[in-house]
C-alpha cells in the first residue's frame, strides 16, 4: 500500500457536484493498493497514520497525534499512486491492484480507522472525484508498505 499523508485545516470530495466527504483538522490520505497486498498492510498502515505526531504543540513542534487534536480522515482510493512513469509519456497502472482487490483492501482500510476511533469521512470508489483541501504547513508525508520488505 502507498498512501500520501497532507495535514489539512480541512478538506472535501465532491461526486457528481455533491459533497461525499468531509473533515476538519486532521489528515488527507490518498491511499493506493497494489496486487501484493493483504490485510496485513491494512493493519500498518492504518495504525502507522493514525500514530503519526506531525500537529504542533505549544512550542511550535510537531509532537501531537491526530488524537491529540481531536484529527479527522478523509480517506480517498487512488490507483494513480502506482502510476508508472519511467518509460514513456503515459503512465503504466500495472502495479495498481486490480478493482475488486483495491477496493475490498480500501473498505476494509475505512473500518480499521474508524475502529481506531476516528471521524473517518472516504471518497466513492472508482468515482471522478473533486478533491478540496487546506494544506496545513504544508506537511505532506509518503508512506509505502514495500519499503517494509526492503
Amino acid at each position: 500500500m502507498r498512501a500520501v499523508i497532507q495535514r489539512v485545516k480541512h478538506a472535501s470530495v465532491t461526486v457528481d457536484g455533491k459533497i461525499v466527504g468531509k473533515i476538519n483538522q486532521g489528515f488527507l490520505v490518498l491511499l493506493g493498493v497494489t496486487h501484493t497486498d493483504t490485510e496485513k498492510e491494512v493493519e500498518w498502515l492504518s495504525k502507522k497514520i493514525t500514530d503519526l505526531r506531525v500537529f504542533n504543540d505549544a512550542d511550535e513542534k510537531m509532537n501531537l497525534g491526530l488524537k491529540d487534536v481531536n484529527g479527522e480522515l478523509l480517506i480517498i482510493s487512488q490507483f494513480t499512486l502506482y502510476g508508472n512513469c519511467i518509460k514513456g509519456r503515459r503512465p503504466a497502472f500495472i502495479d495498481a491492484a486490480k478493482p475488486d482487490l483495491a477496493n475490498d483492501l480500501y473498505e476494509k482500510f475505512l473500518k480499521k480507522c474508524k475502529d481506531l476511533g476516528f471521524k473517518t469521512e472516504a471518497g466513492i470508489f472508482g468515482a471522478d472525484m473533486k478533491v478540496e483541501l487546506f494544506n496545513d504547513g504544508p506537511v505532506t508525508l509518503i508512506i509505502d508498505t514495500d519499503d517494509l520488505k526492503k
